[in-house]
């Protein structure tokens, strides 16, 4: 949808406000990034300072280690106060924020959300009117062989056809045996099957751990090696014996010719955008125009935000009538959320 009027005209007389919250995962959650017991994140609001009836909110959802916006919290909160003291003019000037994709991310969605009443509505699409699903992938967490079987059974019996594996954290063996015993049960076109290596495998491995992964005629891998090796990572896309995603890899590319670049010069398959990581909408309707030009197909990925950034990314997602299943959910792994419509069923993801 390359004519989503994303932002509109600009008024004049915005005021802005954040806040920040702490929310508690209900179990220690393995990432990329380490075990996760708590997701800081803030909220950004914004109202007309003529008429505060109804006010927008926006999230920026950060994760330590792989948010380039984010160092501490003292930083960031900086960073908030320069942009609540004039939300209007990085509105208008958003490459200001280029290289700060979750500030642009809850900037930008607080602005939509208040140009649309402050409803939690930001596009006018059968999914935002709860006419119409999202087809999901569940995704099962890193953690030891019996809690990732636990989840992996728990996903099946939710109905999800489409199942995304975290690898490269525990034994390769155990998680190929997981990944076995769907595969002896449901063939691929039941079910498919998605892995996640975070670049954990090495140039020397990695030919044969893709290899091993295709016999299982697994969908797709994301990030199987280690960011900013780009000739490696062309070779990969060249040879591989199935599809590469793009996902790390892009966080730090913000410049428009450096994504071109990127996407002309390695080629992979598929990329996978999250609007917290990879330049908010904005960004991330650029990153999907250079895909199409490519030929690249793409999906849409949420960064462990709250009920609040889901809603945005959701509708966002939606807005493109997605056929492929995206990485989204309603935030039921934390032990408090903000007030949400979205829900889960048979592997969909609905707004009612």
């Amino acid at each position: 949808m390359e004519n989503l009027n994303l932002l509109g005209s600009i008024p004049d007389g915005l005021r802005a406000s954040f806040e920040a919250h702490t929310l508690l995962f209900k179990q220690p959650s393995g990432t990329s990034r380490g075990i996760l017991t708590e997701k800081k994140l803030w909220l950004l609001r914004i109202w007309s300072a003529t008429d505060k009836s109804f006010i927008g909110t926006g999230e920026c959802s950060v994760i330590p280690g792989l948010s380039p916006d984010f160092t501490t919290v003292e930083n960031y909160e900086n960073e908030l106060k320069t942009i609540t003291e004039n939300p209007a003019h990085f509105l208008r000037n958003p490459q200001l924020l280029s290289n700060k994709p979750s500030l642009l991310f809850g900037l930008e969605t607080a602005f939509i959300d208040w140009k649309n009443g402050g409803s939690g509505d930001f596009f006018d699409t059968p999914f935002s009117l709860g006419e119409q699903s999202i087809p999901i992938n569940g995704l099962v967490w890193m953690g030891s062989e019996q809690f990732m079987h636990e989840q992996i059974e728990q996903k099946l019996e939710q109905g999800f056809s489409c199942i995304k594996m975290k690898v490269g954290a525990i034994d390769f063996e155990t998680e190929i045996a997981l990944l076995e015993s769907i595969r002896k049960r449901y063939n691929s076109n039941q079910i498919t099957l998605r892995v996640d290596a975070n670049g954990a495998f090495s140039l020397k491995e990695v030919g044969e751990k893709l290899q091993r992964l295709a016999d299982l005629e697994v969908h797709s891998i994301e990030q199987p090696i280690a960011v900013g090796q780009y000739a490696a990572l062309r070779d990969l896309c060249e040879r591989t014996p199935l599809p590469i995603a793009l996902d790390e890899e892009l966080i730090p590319v913000s410049e428009s010719a450096k994504r071109t670049e990127l996407l002309e010069f390695v080629k992979p398959q598929y990329i996978i955008l999250k609007p917290s990581l990879h330049g908010g909408f904005s960004g991330c309707l650029e990153w999907i125009k250079l895909a199409e030009e490519n030929n690249i197909p793409w999906w849409m990925t949420s960064a462990l935000e709250s009920s609040i950034g889901l809603n945005a990314i959701a509708q966002f997602a939606a807005a493109f009538d997605p056929v492929i299943p995206q990485g989204l959910g309603t935030g039921g792994l934390y032990e408090t959320n903000f007030e949400t419509r979205l829900v889960i069923e048979n592997g969909a993801l609905f707004r009612r």
